[in-house]
């Protein structure tokens, strides 16, 4: 996944995904991208990749906190999960690599165990 890429995805994804109100650009370069896919005002999932460094974090914000998440730096990846989700999930599950579609399936999930909307 490179910058390119995920911006076509994000365009996609907003398109697809009725649940997600509203894309909000915070920073775009040619290798840098930050954005914010808003589900309520309290809620939305944060998407950053920088090419140069070859690091994706996404995460799943609510009231301005991670609720969930995945991070890849280098080709390697690591979840953010559970009841402690600032901590790094290494394991075998955790180190899967996703893509845009497959983390916003997860958190799918995460908001429908939560009861969020």
């Amino acid at each position: 996944m490179n910058v390119a890429r995920l911006f076509e995805a994000l365009q996609n994804e907003i398109k697809r995904r009725p649940y997600l109100l509203r894309l909000e650009m915070l920073e775009q370069t040619p290798r840098l991208l930050k954005v914010r896919l808003h589900i309520s005002p309290e809620l939305f999932v944060q998407v950053y990749r920088n090419d140069q460094y070859d690091s994706t974090n996404l995460a799943l914000v609510h009231n301005g906190r991670r609720i969930y998440g995945r991070d890849q730096l280098c080709g390697n990846w690591h979840r953010h999960a559970g009841i402690q989700p600032d901590s790094h999930d290494v394991s075998q599950e955790g180190q899967k690599s996703v893509d845009l579609d497959e983390f916003l399936n997860e958190i799918e999930a995460v908001l429908a165990s939560s009861g969020l909307p």
